[in-house]
């Protein structure tokens, strides 16, 4: 039987799902039965996450991979911890080289903007601090898809396409051939349903697992990692490989009617999402497709993304004002400037492209986990660390090159990061973890998904399952298929731009779980080949 996997001509719909015992939400159904193989081994719900995330890196690692970066926010015991686990700009790189060429961004692919990857770091720690199995239990499955293959998913496809017709225009030279080689071995992408394997991924993923993360940063995978640096004119060393440490940090919060939102604090743009909420809370909304609503959460957008380009940075290198961004009296002051009919034109141009994976777990204990992993763009640098499988991320593209910006590009320094984990809690309880992948999309995402739910009373599907909108820049406002057409001439009206996408790759990748006293109630994105597994 011959059939399109990239072809669905009949709208379709998804149920909230329900479970009591363990529930692992994320965007590929082999990753998410990965975690449930945890819960039902006896691990815990941060067991479940690492071997979703694990298997990630190997399922779509068109989106992200063991040479990328992690954040997670863990609520256990009634407390909420997060982890950054990104990793910082070579201590010998600054960006007088790139400034004295007349450039004002790194460029995006080779070693310019390879930052310290953080994710097997992060694994580690997390599976130190709070898993009941060991890394190599959690990792197995991962590694059994590495090495012994798996059906490439219609989504993953369809990226892996577009990164291999990308690639193939944009990287010349040697240091790119291993990429190629590892990923395009037949001289294209692997096409839906085709099986892939990436055995030395699997031998990378061993050494991790019975080092405990520490081979990447000072063993076998390191010394690789640092000779194809050498070979190829990159800046790492083996100082700043073991010297790394993911950080525990306090996550930041604000209330929004009724209840307390929450994210990573930067150098993280989570902060960007709080200060929107922040602003909105002072509008009373009653329906959700209308001018009104939607202009106003652009708008307040717009403002907090003015205000992130500005501020956001490493707070090891900067003094980020995150009380004041936070506070009523500035939420009023940027609330001051919204005009009710007519559309504000501040902020520059976001990035279009973005390479992230996000999961959602919980068990039957109390455990929740929110977490996100990242390539940055896509498959990254294009840089695959030869005989390892490792694809290194180019996540310095989040640094500036203006050397006054608290943000500039600074050897030691880790840039703004894209990748945000959300969470919600009611009082003392939480509700559950949320996220939204997608580059600048993100905060917008966390926005419309949590006003969706909060406002409006969205399930957690129906909260992901609505129609989005997404600003670039300036009045710029694209929205995806589905978004109702009296609602965008209605905008326009107000003086966005209005730009209607063909389809809805980048509008975000979302998943939900909320804990309703006993029972688990979780929703997965449509957008991509997401699936809930739970017991």
């Amino acid at each position: 039987m011959n059939f399109d996997a990239h072809s669905y001509r009949h709208p379709s719909r998804r149920n909230v799902v329900f479970a009591s015992r363990g529930m692992v939400a994320t965007t590929h159904p082999l990753a998410a039965q990965a975690g449930l193989e945890m819960l039902k081994k006896g691990g815990n719900a941060v067991d479940a996450a690492l071997a979703t995330a694990a298997s990630l890196t190997v399922l779509e690692p068109t989106s992200n991979g063991v040479g990328g970066d992690a954040f997670a926010l863990v609520w256990h015991k009634g407390r909420l911890a997060g982890i950054n686990g990104s990793g910082p700009a070579p201590i010998g790189l600054d960006g007088d080289p790139f400034r004295s060429r007349g450039l004002t961004k790194l460029p995006a692919f080779g070693w310019p903007a390879v930052t310290v990857p953080g994710a097997p770091a992060t694994w580690a720690a997390l599976s130190g601090r709070y898993g009941r199995l060991s890394l190599g239990e959690v990792l197995a499955p991962a590694i059994a898809y590495a090495e012994e293959g798996h059906p490439v998913a219609p989504n993953v496809a369809l990226l892996w396409e577009r990164a291999a017709s990308q690639f193939g225009a944009a990287l010349e030279g040697e240091r790119f051939r291993p990429w190629f080689e590892t990923f395009c071995p037949d001289g294209r992408a692997p096409r839906a349903g085709e099986s892939f394997s990436i055995p030395a991924l699997a031998r990378s993923l061993r050494a991790i697992a019975a080092s405990q993360g520490r081979d990447f940063y000072e063993g076998e995978l390191a010394r690789r990692l640092l000779a194809f640096s050498d070979a190829t004119g990159g800046w790492l060393t083996a100082e700043d490989l073991a010297s790394f440490r993911p950080e525990w940090v306090e996550p930041i919060g604000v209330d929004y009617r009724g209840y307390r939102v929450w994210e990573i604090p930067p150098n993280g743009q989570g902060i960007i999402a709080l200060m929107a909420l922040r602003i909105l809370e002072g509008f009373a909304f009653t329906h959700r497709d209308d001018a009104r609503t939607a202009h106003l959460q652009i708008e307040a957008m717009k403002l907090a993304f003015a205000d992130g380009a500005r501020h956001v940075a490493d707070r090891r290198f900067a003094d980020v004002p995150v009380e004041e961004l936070l506070s009523d009296e500035h939420a009023a002051r940027r609330r001051a400037l919204i005009r009710p009919d007519e559309a504000l034109p501040p902020g520059a141009p976001l990035a279009d492209q973005g390479g992230t994976v996000y999961l959602a777990a919980a068990d039957g204990e109390g455990m929740m986990v929110s977490y996100i992993q990242s390539n940055f763009w896509g498959f990254g640098s294009g840089l695959v660390v030869p005989e390892t499988g490792v694809a290194l991320h180019n996540r310095g593209l989040g640094f500036r090159l203006d050397p006054d910006h608290p943000n500039s590009l600074k050897g030691g320094k880790r840039p703004y990061h894209t990748i945000i984990p959300g969470f919600v809690s009611r009082g003392d309880e939480p509700l559950g973890p949320f996220g939204v992948m997608g580059a600048f999309m993100q905060p917008q995402g966390h926005l419309q998904v949590l006003m969706n739910a909060i406002d409006f009373g969205h399930n957690p599907q129906e909260a992901l399952d609505a129609p989005r909108w997404q600003w670039t820049s300036g009045r710029t406002v694209e929205v995806e298929p589905g978004f109702p057409h009296p609602l965008a001439l209605a905008l326009a009206r107000k003086g966005h731009d209005l730009r209607p996408a063909l389809e809805s790759t980048s509008f975000g990748r979302g998943q939900i779980i909320w804990r309703m006293g006993k029972t688990l109630a979780g929703g997965t994105e449509p957008r991509a080949d997401g699936a809930i597994a739970a017991w």
